[in-house]
């Protein structure tokens, strides 16, 4: 398929919506489940910033950043702790 075939399908899909009206509940959930994994990459990218001058470093990736995301600073503090105790 060409490129305009697949903009032109996607044009008419997002006019379609806009027109019938998509699904609110689903859609919110699923931008505050967004929101939360962003807030979580970046409190992981703080603390790999701030805990590097200590040696403390935390992957991100998606588990990693669901429990910081979702959970919040205790989320955080959890995976910072159970880190420290997987170095010692």
């Amino acid at each position: 398929m060409s490129s305009t075939i697949i903009i032109s399908i996607l044009v008419g899909l997002i006019v379609l919506v806009l027109f019938v009206g998509a699904p609110v509940k689903p859609m919110r959930f699923l931008g505050q489940g967004i929101v939360k994994l962003a807030i979580g990459v970046l409190f992981l990218f703080f603390l790999n910033v701030f805990g590097g001058a200590i040696g403390l470093h935390v992957p991100i990736n998606l588990f990693t950043t669901a429990i910081a995301g979702f959970l919040g600073i205790f989320g955080l503090a959890s995976l910072t702790a159970i880190q420290i105790f997987l170095i010692v």
